[in-house]
């Protein structure tokens, strides 16, 4: 179990408040969520400030000192990843901690993929060697994060929507094999700055659109710096709702994308071949 958070804007925007100040924060959610856990075996923060990945994480809970609260008020970015972690599959460590990256990509897993030690080898073949020695950590999440950049660079050109589908029922299907009654939850989270995908199986997730700009009620202020020669769009996803507007649930069982025009499409994962 973690709480996940990811942002996607045609400008630049400051998350501070959705990080760290509104009514349920994802900082406020680390602390306890709506099923009363908490989440404090780590926290990150992936950001985009120069158009290059830039993360910043700790294997300590988010509200231990001020260092989770000065890293999100430093945040202006059009893409940004934020997760912290309740270890399940692997230890708190700096190594084990999201978001994960590699170049321009950022990625976040909230969920478990059960019995990942009879799991993890049948990935690892599938993942291409250079990837496998760029793991580091333990998590059944970096684990995924390499395979689908292997699926990606195969098909560079293709929809990220669908590599990531067949990410997902790749993996459906060797957790089939090792644990017919254990499938895996699988909310994860990518993005390369521009383009953000992602997908909700088994946890749950909440999306909101924003087509406008407004004062925030938090804080009282714009989040954005306006470029008023463009409408100005985002897209926020989170575990849990961060504020009290109207925010939606992601349908249980989809992938989903976000358009050059910053508008949220959903597909269906579909089903896995059993002998894939």
């Amino acid at each position: 179990m973690c709480r996940l958070y990811g942002f996607l804007a045609n400008e630049p925007t400051k998350i501070e408040c959705s990080l760290v100040h509104a009514q349920n924060a994802l900082l406020e959610q680390g602390i306890q969520d709506r099923a009363g856990l908490t989440h404090g075996h780590g926290w990150g923060i992936g950001i985009y400030p120069d158009g290059l990945s830039v993360v910043e994480k700790q294997s300590w809970a988010a509200w231990h000192g001020e260092h989770f609260k000065k890293a999100a008020a430093r945040v202006y970015s059009k893409s940004v990843i934020a997760h912290v972690r309740r270890a399940t599959v692997g230890p708190p460590s700096i190594e084990n901690t999201h978001p994960f990256a590699h170049g321009r990509w950022l990625f976040a897993h909230n969920g478990t993929i059960k019995d990942f030690d009879a799991v993890r080898p049948k990935m690892l073949e599938e993942t291409d060697h250079l990837h496998r020695e760029e793991i580091h950590g333990s998590t059944d999440s970096e684990h995924i994060f390499r395979y689908l950049l292997t699926l990606w660079q195969r098909q560079p050109d293709r929809d990220l929507r669908l590599t990531l589908r067949d990410c997902i029922r790749n993996i459906l299907a060797w957790c089939h094999e090792v644990s017919p009654d254990q499938p895996p939850s699988l909310n994860l989270l990518l993005t390369d700055g521009q383009h953000l995908v992602g997908s909700r199986l088994g946890r749950t997730l909440w999306s909101i659109e924003r087509d406008h700009i407004g004062i925030c009620e938090i804080c009282g202020k714009s989040h954005v710096a306006h470029d008023i020669q463009q409408a100005y769009r985002a897209v926020e996803i989170a575990s849990e709702p961060v504020t009290h507007e109207k925010w939606l649930g992601v349908p249980d069982g989809t992938v989903f994308s976000v358009d050059p025009d910053i508008k949220l499409h959903f597909e269906p994962i579909g089903e896995f071949a059993p002998t894939a």
